[in-house]
């Protein structure tokens, strides 16, 4: 673990295809309506009885696609193959312009040997992956499981609502998957500490609370198989982005600094966290897929017990620290550190992982509705450097300094050309990974406010932007933009950062324990924020504006009461 110092279009979905095995004796009740995704049709009350978020379609699209080829690895080693809808060959997808002949011949000599068994989606595998939702509300994702992801053996689809259950059997009833479902109806931690047999554990554990999912983690890493994965969800980023610290101590044992940087710290946050649990029993966890996207992170580990092989892992032995490493104060603005974490210091993805699913993804376009953007997602993840934590974002530097931000592709260049790497990240549309120490940074930052400068007499002796442009730079930066400085995502203009599809999208109401969710979000907006009607923009209308004793009702000049009126009856008292 590290410690670290601070200092400063939808795209059109696929077709909804419907089971065609469905059970025609399951009707729609009162007040019933379908909501279909994927090749899922969910019966939904409309009086919002259970939790459904519409907007986490690439949420569930990209945990099925990540199961899928979680599954190929794992059961090409007990000899069964899995056979995806509409997949016609594993086409290798490269970012880089050159290809590698010799990957291309290992892997048509590795799938020339098939497997005898074959599983497909829909049918139930022997041999195959045992999978828990513990938190399904109306058992959207587990359906989906169930019709879209190959080489199941079962689905345990769990929800501590009675209602939320009774209607996940129901939906795998009209599904036509009730031989791969079975709906649960327990507290998600107790149903996983009575799963930790080495022949009781699941092979998969998904989890999308609303909210923090550090109440689950402790039996999630115990009830999960050697070598199983777990699906993580964290929808809580203002504690995890650095506006509480202490409630992100207390419940993720890390302290998340408010920075521009806070997504990717988030991910890091979680990985420490769940690797800490881990070690508790002697367990440690490999990262496959990192990912901060709209509102929330999402993270999918594989836990494994032993000995682990990262630096920071808790599984490591610890010696006594030799610090601090730096001083009280920045070397280059002067300003105090602030010092957050610990975090998660290595890879926070496994890019051979995370190629295999790209591969697949963009191989089999018409299989998700979000495939334009996975393609997107996992292209800049494969982009992202490994070594380098964290990120600055361009137009950060350059308010510091208080001078014309440079174009994006003009910084990277400036850092290509004094010879250090740098990358994009998928958490940030601006954001610049590299390995350029924070003196090289603010070199390049100086270089830029010559040809662009600002008005240093009006900038204060105490301030970072002084004490920075203060000092030469130890170098000339080249702003020549490099061919090699614009990313192949970016040339191929993939859908990389979503814009909002439509008016008020983001998380909905948190749904109630006994059924029913807590009144809308338009509704508590309007409650506590849009406390005047009619909101004045110009001041001087403000002498007409109600005074307080106008809405309690006691003021004695009926409607014509103004904001002012108080204080003229006190003019004329002075006058008398």
């Amino acid at each position: 673990m590290t410690w670290i110092s601070n200092v400063m279009t939808k795209e059109k979905p696929a077709s909804r295809v419907l089971a065609t095995n469905k059970t025609p004796s399951v009707g729609l009740l009162p007040g019933e309506t379908v909501v279909k995704e994927g090749k899922a049709a969910i019966l939904f009350p409309s009086a919002n009885e259970v939790f459904y978020n519409p907007v986490q379609e690439f949420n569930r699209d990209l945990t099925c696609a990540v199961i899928t080829e979680f599954a190929r690895e794992l059961l090409a080693q007990r000899g069964v193959k899995v056979v995806v809808p509409g997949e016609q060959e594993r086409v290798v997808v490269s970012l880089s312009e050159e290809t590698n002949e010799a990957e291309a011949q290992a892997e048509e000599k590795n799938g020339s040997e098939e497997p005898a068994v074959k599983a497909a989606v829909g049918e139930k595998c022997e041999h195959g992956l045992r999978v828990l939702e513990g938190l399904a509300a109306s058992g959207l994702r587990s359906v989906r499981f169930a019709l879209e992801v190959p080489g199941l053996q079962s689905v345990t689809a769990n929800d501590f609502s009675a209602k939320a259950a009774a209607l996940i059997a129901r939906n795998a009833q009209y599904n036509g998957v009730s031989h791969l479902l079975q709906a649960s109806c327990r507290d998600a931690s107790m149903l996983m500490y009575d799963m930790r047999g080495k022949k009781d554990r699941y092979d998969v554990i998904d989890l999308d609370p609303y909210g923090s999912p550090t109440s689950f983690l402790d039996a999630a890493v115990q009830a999960v198989s050697e070598g199983g994965l777990l699906c993580i969800t964290c929808t809580d980023m203002a504690v995890m982005a650095g506006n509480s610290g202490e409630t992100c101590y207390s419940k993720y044992g890390s302290v998340s600094i408010k920075a521009k940087y806070c997504h990717e710290m988030a991910l890091r946050v979680i990985l420490h966290s769940l690797d800490q649990r881990a070690g508790v029993y002697q367990r440690y966890i490999q990262p496959l897929l990192s990912v901060s996207v709209d509102f929330y992170i999402r993270v999918f580990v594989r836990v494994f017990t032993g000995q682990a092989t990262v630096k920071n892992s808790a599984s490591m032995k610890y010696s006594a620290a030799t610090g601090p490493p730096v001083g009280p104060e920045c070397e280059h603005c002067g300003q105090r550190h602030q010092l957050g974490g610990p975090i998660w210091a290595e890879s926070i993805h496994d890019l051979e992982f995370v190629q295999k699913v790209l591969s697949a993804v963009s191989g089999n376009p018409s299989r998700f509705g979000t495939s334009k953007r996975i393609e997107g997602v996992l292209s800049m993840v494969t982009e992202e450097l490994e070594d380098v934590p964290l990120y600055y974002t361009v137009d950060n530097l350059s308010s510091t300094i208080h001078c014309n931000t440079p174009p994006l592709l003009q910084f990277r260049s400036a850092l290509l050309h004094a010879g250090h790497r740098v990358s994009l990240s998928h958490a940030c549309k601006n954001a610049i990974k590299t390995d350029a120490p924070p003196a090289a940074i603010w070199d390049i930052m100086r270089c830029w406010e010559k040809i662009n400068p600002v008005k240093r007499e009006k900038l204060s002796p105490t301030s970072p932007a002084f004490k920075i442009l203060s000092t030469e730079p130890s170098f000339e930066a080249c702003f020549t933009v490099r061919e090699d400085a614009n990313p192949q995502s970016r040339k191929r203009h993939l859908t990389r950062f979503q814009e909002n599809p439509q008016a008020f999208w983001g998380p909905k109401a948190r749904a109630k324990a006994g059924g029913g969710i807590s009144a809308d979000l338009q509704d508590k907006r309007k409650k506590f924020q849009n406390k005047r009607k009619n909101q004045i923009t110009d001041s001087s209308q403000l002498k007409t504006f109600p005074c307080k004793k106008f809405k309690q009702g006691t003021c004695t000049h009926g409607d014509e009461c103004c904001y002012s009126h108080d204080l003229e009856q006190t003019n004329e008292q002075k006058i008398e």
